[in-house]
């Protein structure tokens, strides 16, 4: 029996729903039960095992091996399979295959590549058409935000002039931009975490009722502008 994911944050969060809805819209297209998913930068496979315990199957592509050898393991205790390639997002039109896959999830990697160009064009050619790619990438105006409210002006008067970024941070029209230089059409987006970065932790501690009211409003604002533009992370969809 896979493992019951129902406790599991990140089947609940907000990312997860869109991208079940994405699988869900892609299964009725194809008429294929099983999709063919790469998440690249997978890491320890934490939406890949997710996918692959459904029935999916799905390939993480990471530069670590021990971050593979730690998805496997995750994989294991789900009772699903998973299977892991050692690479990265510039060369991954090279490791799985063009025209490849129905969904490729690509979260909190384009920070740190060489070129986020080269990526998103390798990522581009990985997918089928009307495929689909996540994209979660840190979000440069809050981290302005967050500075300045910490008292770290001059860091984050460096943030607002575009040094310091290490790692790399993006505006919401960057990463649509980044898209469609790809050649894809930008779909759905929306912000995570707009105000957990902001409410003192004082407010939560110890009770869940207002921690629940917190998740409901970061729920309620997540595609509302221009509260999704100041949120730490942004999801966008990019569509072939």
């Amino acid at each position: 029996m896979a493992a019951d994911f129902r406790r599991d944050p990140a089947r609940a969060g907000l990312v997860w729903d869109v991208l079940r809805g994405v699988v869900s819209a892609r299964i009725s297209e194809t008429g294929r039960p099983a999709l063919d998913i790469t998440d690249v930068g997978g890491g320890t496979g934490v939406l890949a095992v997710q996918f692959a315990a459904l029935g999916h199957n799905v390939t993480v592509v990471d530069a670590s091996p021990d971050a593979l050898a730690a998805a496997q393991r995750r994989a294991a205790e789900a009772d699903a399979h998973l299977a892991t390639v050692q690479g990265d997002a510039g060369s991954l039109d090279s490791v799985v295959g063009a025209a490849a896959a129905d969904l490729v999830i690509c979260h909190n990697v384009l920070e740190y590549v060489d070129s986020p160009e080269d990526a998103m064009a390798a990522i581009a050619r990985v997918l089928r058409p009307a495929a689909t790619v996540s994209v979660l990438g840190a979000n440069a105006v809050a981290a302005v935000l967050h500075r300045a409210l910490a008292g770290r002006f001059a860091e984050a008067r460096l943030l607002l002039a575009g040094g310091g970024t290490t790692p790399r941070r993006f505006t919401l029209p960057g990463l649509v931009g980044l898209i469609e230089g790809a050649g894809l059409r930008p779909g759905h987006a929306h912000g995570l975490r707009i105000f957990t970065g902001l409410v003192p932790g004082a407010l939560l501690d110890g009770d869940a009722g207002t921690a629940e009211a917190l998740r409901a409003l970061e729920e309620a604002a997540a595609a509302t502008p221009p509260l999704r533009d100041i949120a730490a992370q942004l999801h966008v969809l990019g569509h072939r």
